[in-house]
């Protein structure tokens, strides 16, 4: 009998230990995001996030972002960077615009992973919202809309996650419908 009840925990405990690192693909972009890949390994396939990974490049963020991490990236799609006044993008890829251009991009990068659950943990603890500090330095705030999460920015901007809990090697991926700015 307790070699059984040995046996029946032992398995248990296997069972659960694979359903909780088994990580599946999600397709973003028309693309799949495979968990056993990077961050930047991923994004460049997705059609949604040109603008994003371009950025990234001039940026010299790249190598940042496949290191062993982890992360947490906000990500916003080619769609969110189209809602900000014309012009933008092309002004902050320019080599004098360095400095701001990675502030932006970092802004949206939390050190850690966290996963949704991990977020709405910790909107639940925060009585309905959750301070984010971001590897810029500043701080996003996320909050729950009946199912939906959203982040708002320090200047009262807000953005939906469209697709959460894109596994990556060094972290998780989270696509957001616009582009959040640091004050």
């Amino acid at each position: 009998m307790k070699t059984r009840n040995f046996l029946s925990v032992a398995f248990f405990t296997v069972a659960v230990s694979v359903t909780s690192f088994a990580q599946k693909t999600v397709m973003v972009g028309g693309a799949p995001m495979y968990p056993s890949k990077n961050i930047v390994e991923n994004a460049v396939n997705s059609k949604d996030h040109t603008t994003l990974v371009a950025a990234v490049k001039a940026a010299g963020l790249v190598e940042t972002l496949q290191s062993k991490g982890s992360f947490t990236v906000f990500a916003p799609t080619n769609a969110a960077f189209d809602k900000l006044p014309k012009g933008t993008v092309e002004t902050l890829v320019k080599p004098e615009n360095l400095k701001m251009l990675q502030t932006i991009l970092t802004y949206h990068v939390v050190a850690g992973k966290m996963n949704a659950a991990d977020i709405a943990k910790a909107i639940q603890l925060g009585n309905g919202k959750a301070m984010l500090k971001t590897v810029s330095g500043g701080t996003l705030t996320a909050w729950m809309e009946g199912s939906a999460l959203y982040l708002s920015d320090e200047n009262g901007t807000k953005s939906k996650v469209t697709i959460a809990d894109v596994n990556q090697s060094n972290g998780v991926i989270h696509v957001v419908d616009t582009v959040v700015l640091p004050k």
